[in-house]
């Protein structure tokens, strides 16, 4: 996988960036680090393992090579692996609006239009401005209410409340250079450009990523208690390609004001071009993250997807139709600190079957001799 390096960040070199790579045995954690790969499986078998410990210096590890060299002949994998995968839905008064369009017109990308510029002109500013869960967004919920246009949707973005959901189970991400699947009875779906926060079972925030967090708008218009087959499909996650952690350098504030762009390559000759910023999110990615954990435990860690600005409204085809994905699709998620996150459009069912699930992962560490056993668990990491 020679194009690896691509997807790195431009200041790679100065960042400590966390992964999993198969070195031709198996998924093994890894620290790049000032040009260095370092296998840091024999400090810790899992990646979860090495964020409960908090193993982040590159020299407890085993020096591979250079990242160029090593990139090259290994296979890059999705950099988590027993976290669980959340995602916060509705972040955005424009995704806001979007769910509103999809939910109004049952899901028929046809009808998306003519209720995407009336409700724009209706409440579109009066999203934007209010701060989730103030008095002023109660405000506007009543009157909203009163003039018969309110939405589930708008409840989690203005409420007091997030929408958290699961988006996979456990080992089920893709990585970056992965095919990334759609539902084959989809008829309207798109990619959905994330930052992607990687948290320790404190509910900590150790890193971020970049995640694509593909929809299906035709499955979740009809019917919001359909969300489950909109977004947990086999291959529907993409997240990479490497975790950056936080350090002096890179931090929250940095996730904050980051830019977020979305290019999606047709076989057909079509392109699109998006962008999403996160300085216009409605709430605070650490807030988000308080909500996640406020009243459940995750004694592996989580990541945890931030929501997206970018809502697809381009025709692909006929006119009024908006954009859907047609297999063969290649789409870039790029962020200047985070790297870019590639993956090809087939569908749920033809890509390849998951099937390392925990059981096989831990299978595979004992015949490496990975086993927990001679690490630090985690519970004494967290003491």
């Amino acid at each position: 996988m020679a194009d690896v390096l691509s997807m790195l960040p431009s200041d790679w070199r100065e960042g400590l960036f966390l992964g999993r790579l198969d070195l031709g045995e198996g998924p093994t954690p890894v620290l790049l680090e000032g040009g260095f790969v370092h296998d840091m499986s024999g400090v810790a078998p899992t990646v979860s393992d090495l964020v409960a410990m908090g193993a982040f210096d590159p020299a407890r590890g085993k020096a591979v090579g250079p990242v160029e060299e090593v990139l090259a002949m290994a296979t890059l994998l999705s950099p988590i692996d027993l976290q669980c995968v959340k995602a916060a839905g509705v972040t955005f008064a424009v995704s806001a609006l979007e769910r509103v369009i999809e939910e109004r017109a049952r899901g028929d990308a046809e009808k998306a239009q003519a209720v995407r510029s009336g409700l724009e002109a209706r409440i579109g500013g009066s999203i934007r401005a209010v701060v989730p869960g103030s008095p002023e967004a109660a405000a506007l919920k009543a009157a909203l209410i009163e003039d018969g246009m309110w939405s589930q949707y708008l409840e989690v973005a203005i409420g007091p409340d997030a929408e958290i959901f699961t988006k996979a189970p456990v080992l089920a991400t893709v990585g970056s250079g992965a095919e990334i699947g759609v539902r084959s009875d989809s008829g309207w779906n798109n990619p959905e450009p994330e930052v992607v926060i990687l948290a320790d079972a404190r509910g900590t925030a150790i890193g971020a990523t970049l995640g694509n967090d593909v929809n299906l708008r035709d499955f979740e218009g009809r019917s919001a208690l359909l969300l489950g087959k909109a977004k947990d499909n086999n291959a529907s996650c993409s997240i990479g390609p490497f975790v950056r952690l936080f350090d002096a350098a890179f931090g929250v504030g940095d996730i904050e004001t980051a830019q977020v762009l979305l290019r999606i390559d047709g076989t057909d000759g079509f392109t699109l071009e998006g962008e999403s910023r996160m300085s216009q999110i409605s709430r605070p990615p650490l807030e988000l993250l308080r909500q996640c954990f406020s009243e459940h435990q995750y004694p592996d860690g989580v990541v945890l997807f931030l929501g997206t600005l970018f809502a697809p409204t381009q025709d692909r085809d006929a006119s009024g139709r908006g954009f859907t994905h047609k297999v063969g699709d290649v789409v870039t998620i790029s962020s200047a600190r985070l790297g870019r996150l590639v993956n090809t459009v087939t569908t749920s069912r033809d890509a390849p079957a998951w099937e390392t699930g925990i059981s096989a992962l831990y299978r595979n560490l004992a015949l490496r001799g990975l086993t927990v056993a001679g690490h630090a668990t985690r519970s004494d990491a967290l003491a």
